[in-house]
């Protein structure tokens, strides 16, 4: 008799393990109510989009970031020796947001260096928004997933609440558990994605001003040359 009931606890004890460990996210999720999977699609949707700039923008700001280490030397050669027209040609041939720049100053070769000088200053705000594109994006989305998925928590706990409320006294872990689901899931949902794009902003940021430096030290060294005598 005994090593029946011990055989049932352990056959008892193996099910409760087995369902444990099956227990899955998608099961979670699926468990949270119509509410809680809302919120987990819209933080899905928000970590796509985060991942997707990312991407796009990191191989953009990659490629910006390639110079030819010999091209300053060249500029100097071409503009010393009135080659302008090549200077043009080589700033043209080099796909880079200093390349342009530079382009744009030897453009206004010939009028006064403050006028070269603006020119060569906002044709680099333009440069700079075009490598800072969608990038405040992740920012924003960095900041409103975690407050999204304390919105599913703060939706959790209301469901706890009403199924307490209309429990009668008689209260059942079961009865709260698409509640609390609902309140876990989408608060690691949201922290999760806001983690993920905040990572990712920081980088892309601190590889922009890699550029953008790039981009000011070309342009001193290029209006140094105009100052130089002939």
């Amino acid at each position: 008799m005994l090593s029946i009931m011990l055989q049932d606890a352990g056959e008892t004890l193996a099910e409760t393990v087995s369902e444990e460990k099956t227990l899955s996210i998608y099961k979670l999720i699926m468990d949270g109510g119509l509410g809680g999977q809302i919120i987990i699609a819209i933080l899905v949707v928000l970590l796509a989009i985060a991942l997707y700039i990312y991407f796009e923008r990191f191989f953009a700001i990659k490629a910006a970031s390639k110079t030819d280490s010999n091209f300053m030397n060249q500029i100097k050669d071409h503009v010393s020796h009135g080659k302008l027209d090549a200077a043009k040609t080589l700033c043209m041939q080099t796909s880079s947001p200093a390349a342009r720049l530079i382009e744009k100053g030897i453009s206004r070769i010939g009028k006064p260096l403050e006028d070269i000088n603006t020119a060569i200053e906002n044709a680099g705000r333009l440069e700079i928004y075009k490598l800072e594109k969608n990038v405040p994006v992740l920012a924003t989305i960095s900041g409103a997933a975690p407050m999204i998925g304390f919105l599913g928590t703060v939706i959790g706990m209301i469901v706890a609440i009403h199924e307490i409320a209309n429990s009668g006294g008689q209260i059942d872990i079961k009865m709260l558990s698409d509640g609390l689901y609902t309140a876990m899931t989408t608060t690691v949902a949201g922290l999760i994605v806001g983690i993920i794009s905040y990572i990712q902003y920081n980088h892309l940021v601190v590889r922009t001003n890699k550029v953008v430096y790039e981009m000011e030290a070309k342009s001193v060294e290029f209006l140094d040359l105009l100052n130089e005598p002939i």
